[in-house]
This record gives C-alpha cells, sequence and structure tokens, in this order.
C-alpha cells in the first residue's frame, strides 16, 4: 500500500506531466485531474476537480441549498466505481473512499516556506496587482478525492469509462495521468470520447 501512494508521489516527478498539474493548479472550469498509480492487485486514484465542475458554484456554501448541493456531491464522489467505470472482469472493489471540498485557503495553509517568500517579493513589488488577483481567487473551490480499491485481476484493467461527464454536466474534460509497472503517460479524456484505453500500460 504504502509503495502505491508513493508512485501516485511519482507522477510530479515526471517532466512531461508536470504541465498537466499547473493546469490544473491554473484551476480551468471544466477541467479536473485524475491520477492512477496501479501497483499489483492495488489501484490507487486522486481527483482534483473545480467546485463549479461539480456543483456548479465556486462560492461558499452558505445557504440550505448550497450546504445539500455540496453534501450530495462529496457522497457520490465517495463511489468511484460508479463515476470511473472498471472492466467487470478486473473483479475491482473498493477498500478505501474519502472525498471533500477544499477552499482556496486550504491550499494555501499548505504552501512550502520558500512559495511564501516568492509570495511576499510579489507583495512587494506588485501589492496592488496581486491584491486584486487574490480578490478574484477567494472565492475558488476544489473538490478533492482519494481512493484504493483492490483488483483480483488487474490485467484486465483494459480501460477505463467516465460516466464521471454523466453525473457532473459542467465538466468538460479530465487531465489523467496513470502509473504503472511498465510507465507513466498522460492522457486527456472528454465529455465527447468518455472511454480511456489502458492496454498499452498492461
Amino acid at each position: 500500500m504504502k509503495q502505491t501512494l508513493s508512485l501516485i508521489a511519482i507522477l510530479a516527478a515526471y517532466p512531461a506531466l508536470a504541465e498537466e498539474t499547473r493546469q490544473l493548479d491554473a484551476h480551468e472550469h471544466g477541467v479536473g485531474a485524475l491520477n492512477i498509480a496501479v501497483d499489483g492487485t492495488t489501484l490507487a486514484m486522486e481527483f482534483h476537480a473545480p467546485g463549479a465542475d461539480i456543483v456548479g458554484f465556486e462560492h461558499a456554501a452558505n445557504s440550505q441549498e448550497d450546504r445539500a448541493a455540496v453534501d450530495a456531491a462529496v457522497a457520490t464522489l465517495a463511489a468511484p466505481l460508479d463515476l470511473f467505470v472498471l472492466p467487470a472482469g478486473a473483479e475491482c472493489s473498493v477498500t478505501q473512499a474519502s472525498a471533500e471540498l477544499e477552499s482556496e485557503e486550504d491550499h494555501e495553509d499548505h504552501a512550502a516556506d520558500e512559495d511564501h517568500e516568492d509570495h511576499e517579493d510579489h507583495e512587494e513589488h506588485a501589492e496592488h496587482d496581486e491584491h486584486e488577483e487574490h480578490a478574484d481567487e477567494a472565492g475558488h473551490t476544489e473538490f478533492h478525492a482519494e481512493y484504493t480499491l483492490n483488483c483480483a485481476n488487474p490485467e484486465a484493467l483494459t480501460e477505463i469509462t467516465f460516466a464521471y461527464f454523466d453525473t457532473f454536466e459542467n465538466a468538460r474534460e479530465l487531465e489523467v495521468q496513470v502509473i504503472t509497472a511498465s510507465g507513466a503517460q498522460a492522457f486527456e479524456v472528454e465529455r465527447d470520447a468518455p472511454v480511456l484505453d489502458l492496454r498499452s500500460q498492461f
């Protein structure tokens, strides 16, 4: 299990995949990201998507209706096999699933010290511009989910069908990064072509 989680971390070390991560960091509406690591019979997934893609808004869920929408979305995201449909022959079952809504502030809390120093330098040289930028981003939220599955027959993981797009009408695209024993590869899965062929990965 620890090895699988480390494989997901290794995704960020692949230069060819770094741009995909930066694109998500830019918070592009309609575009989410799914990292997948397969290690033996264990399949781990990490999912991110802008709040607007999932619930249709990014402001704080203050009203009862908004809170209900967020709760429903979290419950839906906690059922990965309903969103990312795997071949029945792979015999995959969920062993762990968690989902939550994160705010822009949550990400800032985890920033590295040197990033904070760069941030301060930027304030000194362009305080006004940065203030406006932060004002624009203040309402940004992102859904984050992590899954661990056990697949009795991993060699049957030949494709993923993204029912995700049928579930969330505002989602247009997912940047998918897959790492297996054969290496790492990046894909773009779009709403009008929601099936990802994984045969080259196994």
